[in-house]
């Protein structure tokens, strides 16, 4: 692979954003919909402090994108994740690099204890990169979207972290223990 670069999104992305997204195969394996200006896609992945968008290049070329969506209040502990790259760049590690960014950020810069996402039943290249990330299979939703003339079903996949491991301070000891007999 020539120079992969993984960095935050910026605005100049959103032409080549709206580009990736206008390809049939990567439109077919996410929530957007065709005829998405670059206007409309802008106000979706808009600056904001729960948000954080990061872009795949290869060469200068902008390749795919990733999403971390950090949740609020009594869910502040966990991060929606979302992602798309170039079909003709499928299968190259740029999901790969992309995913391993976004699970650093959740994991070392958030501290988030969960990470979920969806994915569509029939994405096995997607499933398989998320359950080498740690990823489970939680549940399947039924008719979960309805793209290209059909309904499409969906599986909520998460990944935990494990719980941490907490230091105790030191046992104080007082005149009744038995290391002071």
């Amino acid at each position: 692979m020539s120079d992969l670069l993984v960095r935050a999104m910026v605005a100049e992305d959103l032409a080549r954003l709206t580009a990736i997204f206008s390809q049939r195969q990567v439109l077919a394996m996410t929530m957007q919909v065709p005829f998405t200006t670059a206007a409309e896609r802008a106000a979706r992945f808009g600056l904001s402090e729960h948000l954080r968008m990061l872009v795949a290049e290869v060469d200068g070329v902008v390749v795919g994108n990733g999403g971390l969506t950090l949740l609020t209040r009594r869910r502040a502990h966990v991060g929606t994740v979302g992602m798309a790259v170039d079909q003709a760049y499928q299968g190259q590690g740029i999901g790969t690099a992309l995913m391993a960014a976004l699970i650093d950020l959740a994991d070392n810069w958030y501290n988030l204890r969960r990470v979920e996402l969806e994915v569509y039943t029939n994405n096995e290249p997607g499933i398989r990169l998320y359950k080498r990330f740690g990823f489970v299979i939680e549940g399947t939703h039924r008719a979960y979207a309805y793209r290209d003339g059909a309904w499409a079903d969906a599986y909520s996949m998460a990944r935990l972290r494990d719980e941490p491991t907490l230091t105790k301070p030191d046992a104080v000891l007082d005149s009744s223990s038995d290391a002071t007999r």
